[in-house]
């Protein structure tokens, strides 16, 4: 392999493993020289192949780009896979090419009928020289980052995307066809993966409706939570008639966090009078409690009875569980005792 280092690296972007292996050579006192004459412009005659020839983008072997799912680099289809990757260099715009031809040695023998695919990428100065020649992830989000080959003062980069909620869905579907999928739990967890993420809503329901209707004596679970999923789902799908039912089903399973927190979601949705009776609910299941009259006072404030809800956040004063939680009640009393809302 000569003096170039051999190297990987790797990343995972979503739940895609992306590796490039690749040989490092070094600038070895040629500051200068390296981009457009040991880097020739283009494509050029390697005087192997009648072929034009793209740079090898790096040293010896191929510099290979590996990839487990498929993915999309500057907005255009990778398929999954191994590959050569070539630059063809120009200071204005390079020409980032994957080959399916990866087990070559360099680019002596290229050909462009074994392209999977073309991009063109704008390189850009680097502040500091790098010595040996490296690729790096940048600019990293769930779905996305950016490769660049840097060497000495320049660096060609290039973005690449993943389906991240496409392999999630995915993965989900391969997970409830397993063990998983035998059991009530992992399907509302599907089913309430797709209400988070506003995804394959009508799946969603399929799934919801599978852990929570009794299907040949499979399924049939009711819980608030698998319930709750259910009726949130038919809720984004437009059937708010049948949603309202479902809820209706749910809140007699409901714990007092449960029921607390769903009156706080009504809250949030301004559907006042909703908030106030599952507050209420919640008080009579679960009388005196702190959760329940600090909901109470939530709930009464809420309906513009603010005389009450003093009443109650005053009673869940002595019942508050650490001093931020007594702040709070504080904080409430005084807003109240001003007659202002404390939602």
């Amino acid at each position: 392999n000569g003096p170039s280092k051999k190297a990987k690296v790797s990343e995972q972007v979503g739940l895609t493993d992306i590796t490039i292996t690749y040989h490092r050579p070094n600038v070895n006192g040629r500051e200068g020289k390296i981009w457009g004459q040991l880097i020739a412009e283009g494509f050029t005659n390697m005087g192997l192949s009648p072929n034009l020839s793209p740079w090898r983008a790096g040293a010896n072997e191929n510099t290979i780009f590996e990839c487990n799912n498929d993915l999309k680099i500057e907005g255009k289809l990778l398929p999954k896979g191994k590959y050569a990757l070539f630059i063809a260099y120009s200071p204005n715009e390079s020409t980032v090419i994957f080959s399916k031809k990866y087990d070559a040695w360099g680019s002596f023998f290229y050909d462009e009928k074994d392209d999977a695919l073309r991009v063109k990428v704008k390189p850009y100065a680097l502040d500091k020289s790098v010595e040996w020649l490296k690729y790096e992830f940048s600019e990293q989000t769930q779905n996305s980052a950016v490769i660049s080959l840097e060497w000495e003062k320049l660096a060609i980069p290039f973005k690449l995307e993943v389906d991240y909620l496409q392999q999630q869905f995915d993965a989900i579907k391969g997970e409830l066809k397993n063990p998983r999928g035998f059991n009530y739990q992992s399907i509302s967890a599907a089913a309430q993966w797709c209400l988070n993420n506003h995804y394959q809503l009508e799946q969603g329901l399929a799934w919801a409706n599978l852990a929570t209707d009794s299907v040949n004596g499979f399924g049939g679970h009711h819980s608030f939570s698998s319930l709750s999923t259910k009726a949130q789902l038919l809720e984004k799908l437009a059937r708010p008639e049948e949603a309202i039912s479902v809820m209706k089903l749910a809140l007699p399973f409901g714990e007092m966090l449960e029921l607390h927190q769903y009156a706080r979601q009504l809250l949030g949705q301004k559907k006042i009078k909703e908030a106030f009776d599952v507050f209420q609910r919640n008080y009579l299941k679960y009388p005196d409690e702190f959760t329940t009259l600090v909901g109470m006072a939530r709930g009464l404030a809420a309906i513009g009875d603010k005389k009450k809800a003093l009443a109650f956040a005053q009673k869940a004063l002595p019942k508050a569980p650490d001093d931020p939680n007594k702040l709070a009640i504080k904080s409430m009393i005084e807003q109240l005792k001003m007659g202002k809302d404390i939602n």
